[in-house]
């Protein structure tokens, strides 16, 4: 099945002409589901950060006796610097 139709355009590349951020995260996910990790971080460097940031945040929201609020900003912080440096890696 080929699945990269049913995919969401990237709004900033689409419009601007330059990718975003977040641009291969879809990607990258596909990748990552399929089994080729590999593959899946040089389509998007922090799919394995990003994926551990969304996963903190729906712990703070399933979980309500512990506060998450710290690791919430210190992955996302990381998750930050390996957006960026991807996004370098990518491009240049």
């Amino acid at each position: 099945m080929d699945l990269e139709k049913y995919m969401f355009p990237c709004l900033s590349k689409t419009l601007f002409g330059v990718e975003c951020l977040g641009c291969g995260f879809q990607r990258g996910l596909l990748l990552l589901l399929q089994g080729d990790f590999i593959a899946a971080f040089k389509m998007y460097p922090a799919i394995f950060t990003t994926l551990l940031f969304l996963g903190t945040i729906s712990l703070h929201f399933i979980d309500k006796r512990n506060n998450y609020q710290k690791y919430i900003i210190g992955i996302g912080i990381l998750n930050g610097i390996f957006m960026i440096a991807g996004y370098f890696y990518k491009h240049y």
